[in-house]
């Protein structure tokens, strides 16, 4: 079970420092409206997340009682679609866009904007599925309970991953104006990040 949660925590913080729009757009308030703004933002978005958890706590552990081979057939498609958002990024353009301008809001705006941002995109869900199952450790106990260990252990890694980034905004900026090859580097990094969770998931 430690050993499984250790994983589990690396993959995420792995997937929270990866650039994806939910980071970058944290990144984005911060430089434009401050700190606080980003962290509000962080806080909308990782709420979302317990929607999402909810849903795969409830749907698939239904699903693992059922039947093992339905199971592993869900972890196999969860490493390929893995597989397949790495290929996206592969074939993405080198850069990284931070907006310039963003309108300035409250940060109960801020909030729900993150909120919505998680829970109208299907792709979020999507991914939980690809991603939670493959570190159950213990699939004939109690899984609603796992997924949401699971779940609360990816919010607040996030959280406070996404807030360092807020935090750190200003270097940031200045890191990815400077360094021309950071663009590529942080590319190759998600590739990585996301075969190599893909790879884990189909471990035995």
């Amino acid at each position: 079970m430690i050993e499984t949660l250790i994983s589990f925590s690396i993959a995420t913080l792995a997937l929270a420092i990866s650039p994806g729009p939910d980071n970058i757009y944290v990144l984005t308030q911060s430089l434009v409206n401050g700190t606080k703004s980003g962290i509000a933002t962080t806080a909308g978005l990782m709420s979302g997340c317990i929607v999402h958890t909810t849903l795969l706590a409830f749907g698939i552990s239904a699903i693992i009682t059922a039947s093992e081979e339905l199971f592993y057939a869900i972890k196999i498609l969860g490493a390929c679609y893995l597989v397949y958002l790495a290929y996206k990024v592969h074939k993405s353009e080198e850069n990284i866009s931070i907006v310039a301008k963003a309108p300035k809001k409250s940060y109960l705006q801020l909030f729900k904007t993150g909120v919505i941002m998680n829970l109208v995109n299907p792709k979020v869900l999507i991914f939980f599925l690809a991603f939670f199952p493959g570190f159950l450790w213990n699939k004939e106990g109690n899984t609603v309970l796992q997924f949401y260990v699971l779940g609360i252990i990816f919010m607040v890694l996030s959280f406070i991953t996404f807030s360092m980034i807020a935090m750190a905004a200003g270097r940031i900026s200045s890191l990815i104006l400077e360094w021309k090859n950071v663009a590529t580097f942080l590319k190759w990094m998600q590739i990585f990040v996301f075969l190599g969770i893909a790879i884990f998931i189909l471990l035995p």
